[in-house]
């Protein structure tokens, strides 16, 4: 027993270590041991394992504070790589990064969804001739993450279900055994707040909207994503903002959904979200007047939100990607029915526009690594 206690003792020092050069640009083994509090030794030695595996590497010296000059260490960025894939009813994203959760390339592909053994092994092509383009070798290659919209079961390994797709409890190897890579299967919306909390040093705990053609929500609290009892919490978009409203596609009536997806944006603009924010900012007075009935909708569900978890909320997905600019008319209509003054602004636009959601998929691939080093 004890063996075995020293044995969990040691990886989860060197896994500190490791996680620590991963969140720094360069540091030293005397940088190290001052902040996670390890002995020096202990820290040299864990360093001197890493660097044999490939994963950290000396980079030169670090400035003299006074006495012998320290060696400055870095992680091998690109000594071990991820993929994600996101799919969804029209299109997949594909990207790969690396340990520094890096977007080394990025591809979305027109694609409509099937749930056929054809679609998926196009999927795979798709994904070689992606790989291809960028050259890396593939025995660097973790994993492969794969986003999917609906109820992702972790423990039971399935998806248990996704209206949008049109599919029910689809056992994760009906997928993943048409890739060459290892699978892991996520949410898209948790996805996507998984990319924006994961290498973020500054929010340690908000709720993620999904604002893309259907609407998702993501607890992310502590470095990790609150699921839930059923892998279900989080799904604002089923959330009732009007009851007896419009007709959602779940057949409820009032759900958030129904109000704003981002195809209620899109649709109006020939189905591209580019060109409605192009024409807000060029003060089109129909476009306005849909942007504030919009808003006027989204900001409801972001007052209940905070109202129960009191946390910094984040808009992502398809809108978030371009709400920067305009996200001070999101948070006057949130301030106008919000019960309490706040002290700090606690709405904000998302940290990553392009394929939150596949490099999410792929950052799970990448923590997941790390947490085994």
């Amino acid at each position: 027993m004890k063996q075995a206690t020293n044995i969990e003792v040691k990886k989860n020092n060197r896994n500190r270590i490791f996680r620590y050069i991963c969140e720094h640009e360069t540091v030293s083994n005397p940088d190290i041991s001052y902040d996670i509090k390890m002995s020096l030794p202990t820290v040299t030695q864990n360093t001197k394992e890493l660097i044999e595996r490939g994963l950290i590497e000396e980079i030169g010296e670090l400035k003299s504070t006074g006495g012998r000059r320290a060696k400055a260490l870095s992680v091998a960025a690109n000594a071990r790589q991820a993929v994600g894939i996101d799919i969804t009813k029209n299109h997949i994203g594909l990207v790969l990064t690396n340990l520094k959760g890096e977007i080394l390339e990025y591809e979305r592909i027109f694609f409509p969804f099937a749930e056929n053994e054809k679609y998926y092994r196009t999927v795979n092509e798709k994904l070689e001739l992606f790989l291809e383009k960028t050259n890396v070798d593939r025995k660097i290659i973790l994993g492969l993450g794969i986003s999917f919209p609906g109820i992702v079961d972790i423990n039971r390994k399935m998806i248990i279900h996704s209206h949008i797709l049109g599919v029910d409890m689809v056992p994760f190897t009906s997928v993943s055994r048409f890739f060459s890579y290892p699978c892991y299967f996520i949410n898209d919306a948790n996805a996507g707040a998984y990319a924006e909390g994961i290498y973020s040093k500054n929010r340690e705990r908000f709720f993620y909207i999904s604002l893309s053609n259907t609407v998702g929500g993501a607890i992310f609290s502590n470095n990790a994503l609150i699921q839930g009892d059923n892998f279900r919490c989080g799904e604002v978009g089923h959330m009732t903002i009007i009851p007896d409203g419009r007709l959602c596609y779940c057949g409820k009536k009032g759900c958030l959904d129904a109000y704003c997806s981002a195809m209620i944006l899109s649709e109006l603009t020939e189905g591209k979200l580019e060109y409605f924010f192009k024409a807000l900012k060029e003060n089109d007075k129909r476009i306005e007047k849909i942007w504030e009935e919009y808003i006027a909708y989204l900001s409801i569900a972001i007052h209940n939100i905070h109202m129960i978890l009191d946390c910094d909320i984040v808009l992502g997905g398809y809108v978030g990607s371009y709400i920067e600019p305009f996200i001070s008319s999101v948070r006057n209509k949130v301030r106008e029915i919000n019960t309490f003054s706040e002290d700090k602004i606690f709405l904000k636009a998302c940290s990553h526009k392009t394929g939150a959601a596949a490099l999410g998929a792929a950052f799970n691939v990448i923590e997941r690594f790390i947490q085994q080093v």
